[in-house]
């Protein structure tokens, strides 16, 4: 049995299943609002698995699932050395978001990650301790800066509602997804003009622990 984990709810689930009838799979829920059961029809020996977006990472490098989809940014954050783990098959076209570096509108000197890093060593002179970062993106965030020579900073893990963190002087900066930024804008922050860490989108993946033999048959029937 070919399993095919999918994100459990929301537009990114429908928009999958969109995806998927459009090549002749056709994904819906079965059960109640709070079931997490599917079905495929189209093709034997086909299940569905619905997740979170962010554990089907996790259980395709585990060979749980032999496909998934999920986010470009939940990949490569969440496996290290990912292209071990998974191969990406296709990008699906939505789910499309930018994860930032985002500061305080009020740092009118700031605009760039050098501005950044002059900033993150003045701030930890003055207050003897290092700027915080919040983010929940550790890996993404912490290579990109590691690249582009920031230092004297510290991540703080935030799970949701992280554009408030500075608001609410749990950090001094975030680096978050955003699609439109006008929550960035609300909460009064700006993206560094060279902080883009990675275009994310919706993305079908392929385990590289799965076995069955008719996998390939499948990807092939679905266009790839």
């Amino acid at each position: 049995m070919i399993r095919i984990g999918v994100p459990s709810k929301g537009r990114l689930m429908e928009k999958t299943f969109d995806w998927f009838g459009a090549r002749g799979l056709k994904m819906s829920r079965t059960g109640n609002e709070r079931e997490y059961s599917g079905q495929v029809e189209g093709v034997d020996n086909v299940s569905l698995v619905l997740l979170s977006a962010g554990e089907i990472p996790r259980e395709l490098a585990a060979g749980r699932i032999d496909l998934g989809v999920t986010g470009t940014d939940l990949v490569r954050d969440k496996l290290a050395h990912w292209q071990t783990k998974v191969t990406e098959i296709a990008p699906l076209g939505f789910g499309h978001a930018d994860l930032v570096i985002a500061i305080p509108v009020a740092w009118i000197d700031v605009e760039t990650l050098d501005d950044l890093d002059a900033a993150a060593s003045a701030f930890r002179r003055t207050h003897g301790h290092r700027l915080r970062i919040a983010t929940k993106y550790h890996r993404l965030v912490r290579d990109f800066l590691a690249t582009h020579g920031v230092a004297d900073y510290q991540l703080t893990d935030s799970q949701g509602a992280t554009e408030g963190t500075v608001k609410n002087q749990t950090a001094e900066a975030i680096a978050d997804i955003t699609s439109s930024g006008e929550t960035l804008r609300a909460n009064h922050l700006k993206i560094l003009s060279d902080g883009l860490i990675l275009q994310s989108q919706a993305t079908l993946y392929r385990s590289a622990l799965a076995t069955d033999p008719g996998l390939d048959a499948l990807i092939q029937r679905i266009g790839f």
